[in-house]
C-alpha cells in the first residue's frame, strides 16, 4: 500500500516501470599514471559537506557487490517511471521502503509487487557513520550521527548516457540529513536552491568513493545529475559502465 506524499497528492504512473537485468562489470582500461587525490573537506552551501575518498577501494568494492545481489528479484533493478509516463534514465533499486515517483510503499508496485528487500544493517551503520564524519555526534551539525536511523535506500545506476534531472527528496517527513556515497565514473552533482530549480547552480564533482551529504536548511534542496563523465571509475570496482549512487534517507513513515 502506497504513502501519500507532499508533491502531486501522492499521484504515481499507471504504467509499470521496466525491470532490467545488470550488466556484467567493465573490462579495466589500462592507466598511464595515477595522480594523488589531493582534495579536501568542503562545504560548498549551508548544511552540504563533500567528502572526497572517503570509502576506499575495498570499501567500495564490498558496496557493489551488494548491489549485485540487491538488483536481483524479487523486487529488483529497474527504471522507474514518473506520473506523466516518462521512463527515467537511471536504473533503480530500493531497500527498506520502495520509492516510486512520487511515493514510498512496502512492495515494488511497479514491477513484481514483492516485498521491497531489508535495508541492511551494516548500511544502515555506514549512514551514521557519514553524518557523524560530516556534521559530528554533537548538537551542532542538523542531525546528530548516533541518532540518525535511515530506514530507506535508493541505489541508482547511472548507465553510459543515463542522467538525473533536478528534483526535491521531499517526500519524507523527516528532515534528517539525505546521505548519497558516489561509486564508479565521476559525475557533476548540481544543486539549484530549496524554492527554485533554476540558476544559479552550485556543481560539485562527486569521484569514486565520494560522500555528500546535505541537511539542515539544504534539506530539501533542488538537485541531479546532468552529466557522468563515461570511463572514469576506478579499475576492478565490479561495477558495469557507468555510476552507482547509494542514497540514504530517514523517512520518519511509520
Amino acid at each position: 500500500m502506497g504513502t501519500p506524499t507532499t508533491r502531486r497528492g501522492g499521484a504515481r504512473s499507471r504504467i509499470s516501470g521496466v525491470p532490467t537485468v545488470l550488466p556484467p562489470a567493465a573490462q579495466p582500461v589500462p592507466t598511464l599514471l595515477t595522480l594523488p587525490d589531493e582534495r579536501t573537506r568542503s562545504e560548498p552551501l549551508p548544511g552540504v559537506v563533500h567528502l572526497p575518498g572517503w570509502l576506499d577501494l575495498g570499501e567500495q568494492q564490498a558496496l557493489v557487490a551488494a548491489f549485485r545481489e540487491w538488483a536481483t528479484p524479487p523486487a529488483g533493478l529497474r527504471h522507474p517511471r514518473v506520473p506523466t509516463g516518462h521512463l527515467m534514465s537511471v536504473q533503480s533499486v530500493c531497500l527498506g521502503w520502495h520509492w516510486q515517483p512520487y511515493a514510498y510503499s512496502r512492495t515494488a508496485d511497479d514491477t513484481d509487487g514483492a516485498p521491497v528487500k531489508p535495508l541492511p544493517a551494516d548500511v544502515i551503520e555506514l549512514g551514521r557513520r557519514a553524518v557523524t564524519d560530516t556534521f559530528g555526534r554533537g548538537s551542532g551539525g542538523p542531525r546528530a550521527g548516533a541518532r540518525y536511523e535511515p530506514d530507506a535506500a535508493i541505489v541508482n545506476l547511472y548507465a553510459p548516457g543515463a542522467r538525473l534531472g533536478l528534483h526535491q527528496d521531499g517526500e519524507e517527513p523527516s528532515d534528517a540529513p539525505v546521505v548519497t556515497i558516489s561509486l564508479g565514473d565521476t559525475c557533476t552533482f548540481r544543486m539549484a536552491g530549496v524554492d527554485r530549480r533554476t540558476a544559479p547552480f552550485t556543481d560539485v564533482e562527486l569521484r569514486s568513493g565520494d560522500l555528500l551529504v546535505f541537511g539542515g536548511p539544504s534539506r530539501r534542496i533542488f538537485h541531479g545529475v546532468p552529466k557522468v563523465r563515461n570511463g572514469t571509475a576506478p579499475d576492478g570496482l565490479g561495477l558495469p559502465p557507468g555510476r552507482l549512487s547509494l542514497t540514504l534517507r530517514e523517512t520518519g513513515l511509520a
